[in-house]
């Protein structure tokens, strides 16, 4: 086992708003594909080299969205206050500021987005 995860899914009802909102927010974008009755939009990574990967769900029967599930961090990189920085532009809301982890571990913080779900941000800087 390389990574304790290997893919994750955060639920939304409404893909082309939360799509916008994560592009917005990370500053790159998401590729969209359809797997049965399922429409996702996939965060980048590179399964070449043991990247974990993910996407948003649009699916009547996953999970509804919300703020007391599982949390997800996702790769601020290259600056956790630009991105945070973005966050209520683009329709979000920042629900724990930047802080700091041990020395050499970076830095994270916590926002809530357009369908309520609290998703982790996290980078060195």
């Amino acid at each position: 086992m390389k990574n304790a995860i290997n893919w994750f899914e955060i639920s939304t009802t409404d893909l082309d708003k939360a799509q916008a909102f994560y592009e917005a927010v990370l500053g790159k974008p998401l590729r969209r594909e359809a797997m049965g009755p399922s429409s996702l939009a996939v965060f980048p990574y590179d399964p070449a080299s043991n990247g974990v990967g993910g996407a948003l769900l649009c699916d009547p029967s996953a999970p509804r969205p919300g703020s007391g599930g599982t949390l997800v961090y996702l790769d601020a990189s290259p600056s956790l206050d630009a991105a945070l920085a973005r966050v209520t532009p683009a329709g979000g809301q920042v629900a724990l500021p930047r802080q700091a982890l041990p020395p050499g571990m970076g830095f994270f913080a916590h926002f809530i987005d357009p369908d309520g779900n609290r998703v982790g941000l996290h980078a060195l800087a």
